[in-house]
């Protein structure tokens, strides 16, 4: 079965900024499963991945503006110290703040005694990435998946 919208879709990944090492793999836990043409992975993996079936491996080099989008200067927000917790923050930091529309990963620019400035980019903006991938499996998705946006069952959300 090929891969398209509306299927569900299990792959081991690998991921590097392009001429790097890995920083991040699957390989040593499960794969990870999405519901496919939903926006649940970034567009240019998405794109390489479309039309491949279960047992393919392959590379795929994403663009930076295809990946987490180009570096904007002047994105940072000094956040109340409150919002973090009892963590122990540092500049260069990479922390998850949740916001109004979620958990959000910034980057700690600056801790003062009330405020943190924090970098609102994500940690991978304007880094152009290259992945190793391997198809665990395709399936169809249910229709109750397709109407919540992510995997149930193996792999995805419990409810």
């Amino acid at each position: 079965m090929k891969i398209a919208k509306d299927h569900v879709v299990r792959f081991h990944y690998s991921v590097a900024e392009a001429g790097q090492e890995a920083i991040e793999s699957s390989k040593d836990r499960e794969p990870l499963a999405i519901l496919f043409g939903h926006g649940n992975i970034i567009p240019g993996l998405e794109k390489a991945m479309e039309g491949r079936e279960a047992g393919e491996r392959f590379a795929a080099d994403v663009a930076a503006a295809e990946a987490y989008g180009e570096r904007r200067d002047g994105l940072t927000q000094r956040v109340p110290k409150k919002h973090f917790g009892e963590q122990k923050l540092a500049p260069g930091m990479q922390v998850v703040l949740n916001t109004n529309f979620g958990p959000r990963a910034v980057t700690v620019e600056k801790v003062g005694m009330s405020v943190v400035d924090v970098d609102l980019n994500h940690p991978m903006a304007g880094k152009d990435l290259h992945f190793d991938i391997e198809i665990v499996d395709v399936r169809e998705a249910q229709p109750e998946e397709i109407e919540h946006g992510h995997v149930h069952g193996e792999g995805g959300h419990q409810h």
